[in-house]
């Protein structure tokens, strides 16, 4: 297995920033807020906002990767306890894309300790069950961990939409999946609102399910699949437990 400094060098490019270490804390809505700034189009009319990290690193892409095999990812490569207060106290934009139904956004929907309901609205309708075509109130601490997984990465200079595989299901469909042997439990936490499969390009999916694990907010599911995109990670708000499919 590669040192953090080799994988960091060949692959992303960020250097770890000596983070005050504290324990990470929930911030689900107390209550609702009456505004929100919504921008929802197709991927091919909308232009990715910049990282907005104070010091952004370079990118994977500009850097000069060594020759050689290609490297395996350390398993703390990012962590989330490594956060300090003032990260989950600041306002919450998401970016996320909906392969499946080609629609992406980008929407402030957590500000000043509240949850914005026009935002957090069209974020449910984004993970809604796009075979069923029906919707469910999403889990927000979901949310939590989905902004602060982009927003941590942004921080070195990683600002990619984070892909939204699969949200709600109803549980017509999730059935669906199992006949049709997509990993898929009977009692699924994508029937309630409270999972997610997810994506986020660039980001190795090792390194990105070691980091959504260490929100420690719930369950985390890796599947790796071989292709030019790899597989995803699923999370949810259930108990503290990790897999592989």
């Amino acid at each position: 297995m590669a040192t953090r400094r080799d994988f960091l060098q060949q692959g992303l490019g960020v250097v770890g920033a000596g983070l005050c270490t504290v324990p990470l804390i929930g911030c689900a809505a107390r209550s609702v807020a009456p505004h929100s700034t919504v921008s929802v189009s197709k991927p091919a009319s909308h232009a990715a906002a910049p990282a907005t990290a104070s010091k952004p690193m370079a990118r994977a892409s500009e850097q000069s990767a060594p020759s050689g095999t290609e490297l395996a990812p350390p398993p703390d490569i990012f962590d989330a306890q490594a956060l300090d207060l003032e990260f989950w106290l600041r306002p919450r934009t998401i970016e996320v894309v909906r392969p499946a139904s080609g629609e992406r956004a980008k929407l402030l929907y957590w500000r000043d300790g509240e949850l914005i309901q026009s935002a957090y609205q069209d974020l449910c309708h984004l993970m809604r069950d796009v075979n069923g075509k029906e919707t469910i109130a999403i889990d927000p601490k979901l949310f939590e961990t989905l902004w602060g997984t982009q927003a941590f990465v942004a921080r070195y200079g990683i600002d990619t939409p984070l892909e939204i595989l699969s949200g709600y299901r109803t549980p017509a469909s999730n059935q669906k999946l199992r006949e049709a042997g997509v990993p898929a439990a009977r009692q699924s936490l994508h029937m309630e609102g409270r999972a997610a499969d997810i994506r986020l390009a660039n980001l190795n999916s090792e390194v990105l399910g070691g980091l959504v694990r260490s929100f420690r907010q719930g369950g985390v599911g890796f599947y790796y699949r071989s292709g030019p995109k790899g597989g995803w990670i699923h999370t949810d708000t259930g108990l503290n437990r990790t897999w592989k499919g």
